[in-house]
């Protein structure tokens, strides 16, 4: 066993935090679940338990040499024993070094590869889920869960299991040893480990209150650089202006990092000395109880040495294994976290037999029939009877107030979420039976809220065509006529957009989000208030990039401004979830219904 994993024991208390108890109280996690991330393993989980058991009681045999050359090889003067015994000690030494290391590069490469199988689960799982989820989940928390909860999982991968099974040979193997040496010692030792034991964990769980506080403050410092930080929290701070009230804040959590480290390291400073004490207090009163010949039993110096390094050595492996619990339940509890997340219910499902569609061929046709949708948190249905049949190459325009159910059509067309009543088909096929990246391919989206990664220009609108080249890129930008904006920059295409595109404005951002669409060329396109938030000088530069990608399309347009969809084939007006009015904008007009009071 190798004196870094003991270390590791002794560092670590046995307090068993109340969170990890709670979550484990209210999402148990079973041995058989557990069991099963090792599948594949149990080979390599076999040898990892060969070498500890092999490597601790390798490691026994030095004290007994250590016995023969002071009772036997020094006093005789016997150098061809002596030299046997020194060749022996570094042999050993040898091999349970070696056996270490192999130990440690057997158990951390399960340990890496159950954690690289489990993080890809849980990032193609999360990947799979609807928008509804991630509107209402915190980013944060996926990432912390993805992150850092898998990578707490090492210490039960590669420390924890391995431990019990170091810690419990090596007690058993240097129990025994020190019963074979000296049953009179090994009784009193009995009876001096538990109170050290008790001393020197008191003391650790002090500093472990001590990080943990300390962790949470350190937590607490990187969330405000974070918020603050950003693009949008410097936005913010510049304009409220309260720059000096999170200074202020930042101070006084960096503040109480200052008191907590100091009382970390005066508590860590006690733990050394306490260390320090008990084991020069062990072998001190061996040395006391060995001077009284009633009591040693005619004990020799070799085998007083060899009991003395045995029970110091014994106190590492209990201390060990009485933290154990601990880790434990923290792995545990991490482990069920995980699985919360991998038990999500995927709501909407791949096909299992997808029907292949080429982009190529498809016509364009899409038809709502009778369709609705309840959000999953939901008690009245967003959407309810809608049948509408949009043909190839047609515009349709869907109007209404703030909560009418128009972005939640659009959002069903691209497949965020699936009806809940009727269906969509494009060409006749339902739209839960294309594959993702075939609809992809079919059905291109722009957005009012327009994401662009922190990347140069190329590479944002690469992510639609991997393959495109860069003659390519500037076709379809200056379709999108932002192709003058990006020749201007001194990189170009190379030209880095920033955090969430803070680089270019806001209709040169939707510009560029129009050239990534147009690589992807679909014949189905859905516009959701892709220019709302612009002001009317630029949705007019704007408009033109659009009518060039509406060209030839089937368009489904989310309109905030009905000046924008007076052109449109048809146009639709939706009240609570329901279609009250659909006809052409001057037939609406005519009628002086719903239409005509929006427009007006």
């Amino acid at each position: 066993m190798t004196d870094t994993l003991i270390s590791t024991e002794i560092r670590g208390p046995a307090r068993i935090n109340p969170a990890d108890r709670a979550q484990l109280a209210e999402s148990p996690v079973t041995m058989r679940r557990v069991a099963g991330l090792f599948a594949g393993h149990t080979l390599a989980l076999s040898g990892v338990t060969a070498i500890i058991v092999v490597a601790s009681v390798v490691g026994l045999a030095q004290p007994f040499l250590l016995r023969e050359v002071i009772d036997v090889a020094l006093p005789t003067g016997d150098t061809t024993l002596l030299v046997w015994l020194v060749a022996g000690m570094v042999a050993v030494a040898a091999v349970t070094g070696v056996l270490g290391v192999w130990q440690t590069w057997l158990a951390t490469t399960i340990g890496q590869r159950v954690m690289h199988t489990l993080r890809v689960r849980v990032f193609a799982h999360l990947q799979a889920q609807s928008i509804a989820f991630f509107k209402r989940t915190r980013g944060g928390e996926m990432q912390s869960r993805l992150l850092q909860d898998v990578a707490g999982l090492q210490s039960v991968i590669t420390t924890t299991a391995t431990s019990i099974a170091a810690n419990l040979t090596t007690a058993i193997a240097t129990a025994a040893a020190m019963v074979a040496l000296n049953w009179r010692l090994s009784l009193l030792s009995l009876a001096v480990l538990p109170p050290a034991i008790w001393l020197t964990r008191r003391v650790a769980l002090v500093r472990r209150d001590l990080t943990a506080s300390r962790q949470r403050a350190l937590s607490d410092l990187h969330s405000q650089v974070e918020e603050a930080l950003s693009i949008n929290g410097a936005l913010l701070s510049k304009t409220l202006g309260n720059a000096a009230a999170g200074e202020e804040q930042f101070a006084t959590t960096s503040a109480q990092l200052i008191d907590l480290e100091v009382r970390s390291q005066l508590a860590g400073r006690w733990r050394m000395a306490t260390m320090g004490i008990v084991f020069a207090a062990i072998p001190a009163v061996l040395y006391l109880v060995a001077g009284f010949p009633e009591v040693s039993g005619g004990l020799t110096i070799g085998t007083l040495i060899a009991f003395a390094s045995l029970q110091t050595s014994i106190f590492r492996p209990i201390q060990g294994l009485l933290n154990i619990g601990a880790q434990w339940v923290a792995s545990m509890a991490l482990l069920s976290r995980i699985f919360g997340y991998l038990d999500l219910p995927v709501e909407v499902r791949e096909p299992e037999h997808p029907v292949r569609l080429d982009p190529a061929q498809v016509r364009g046709e899409v038809r709502f029939e009778e369709v609705g949708y309840r959000f999953p948190d939901g008690t009245v249905d967003a959407l309810s009877g809608i049948d509408l049949t949009i043909l190839p190459g047609e515009s349709l325009a869907v109007v209404g107030e703030t909560g009418s159910g128009k972005s939640t059509l659009a959002a069903l067309l691209v497949r965020l979420a699936d009806p809940t009543a009727g269906r969509i088909a494009v060409d006749g096929v339902d739209l839960r039976r294309i594959a993702a990246s075939d609809r992809a391919r079919i059905i291109g989206m722009v957005t009012q809220e327009t994401y662009l990664a922190h990347a140069s220009v190329a590479e944002n609108l690469r992510q639609a065509a991997p393959a495109a080249t860069d003659a390519e890129l500037w076709a379809a930008l200056e379709a999108a006529q932002v192709d003058h904006v990006i020749a201007a920059l001194p990189e170009g295409l190379d030209t880095v957009v920033g955090a969430r595109g803070h680089r270019f404005s806001g209709g040169e951002r939707q510009r560029l989000a129009i050239a990534r669409t147009l690589l992807v060329n679909p014949p189905i396109l859905v516009l959701d208030e892709a220019t709302s938030a612009l002001d009317t000088d630029t949705e007019r530069e704007l408009q033109a990039a659009l009518d060039h990608l509406m060209a030839g399309r089937t368009t489904l347009t989310i309109a905030h401004r009905l000046s924008t969809v007076r052109d449109a084939d048809q146009i639709v007006v939706l009240d609570a979830g329901r279609i009250v009015e659909h006809g052409r904008h001057a037939d609406l007009l005519a009628a002086g219904g719903r239409y005509a009071s929006l427009h007006g």
